[in-house]
């Protein structure tokens, strides 16, 4: 008697996409919400050990709200690994560098669980900085 294949539940179940407007929120807590509907926190069948969260798409990402003291004030940091070879840049220069939309994923990515899953979950969160977007279709209304 043949076994049938196991289905991957993960790949079986089409997840739930949410649509978030950036224009005038607060990064961080932009991104903890965010980073709850990626890891599925607001389902009932949470478990941490599976990733059951869903797809985000943020709109209007270059319209955040950023104080001049947190641009200033708000560091990031990259080390080589060679002796002397820390860099540090202010978010108003990484913003200048690669955009909202790249400032808006590390925050998300900063909220996430450091564990093998994060790296799929990244891969749900799409980012633009104006209100078009390509997943028109996959958002309920």
């Amino acid at each position: 008697m043949k076994k049938s294949p196991a289905k991957n539940k993960q790949q079986s179940e089409e997840g739930n996409w949410y649509l978030i407007d950036a224009k005038q929120a607060s990064l961080g807590r932009m991104a903890t919400q965010i980073s709850g509907y990626l890891t599925g926190k607001n389902r009932p069948d949470y478990s941490p050990h599976e990733d059951k969260g869903g797809y985000v798409v943020i709109i209007n990402a270059d319209r955040l709200n950023i104080s001049a003291k947190k641009s200033a004030g708000k560091l990031y940091h990259h080390y080589s690994g060679y002796p002397g070879g820390l860099k540090t840049k202010s978010l108003a220069e990484k913003l200048e560098q690669h955009g909202s939309t790249w400032v808006v994923r590390e925050a998300v990515r900063g909220m996430l669980p450091k564990n093998r899953l994060r790296k799929g979950r990244l891969a749900r969160l799409k980012v633009y900085g104006g209100t078009e977007h390509p997943h028109q279709d996959k958002i309920k209304k």
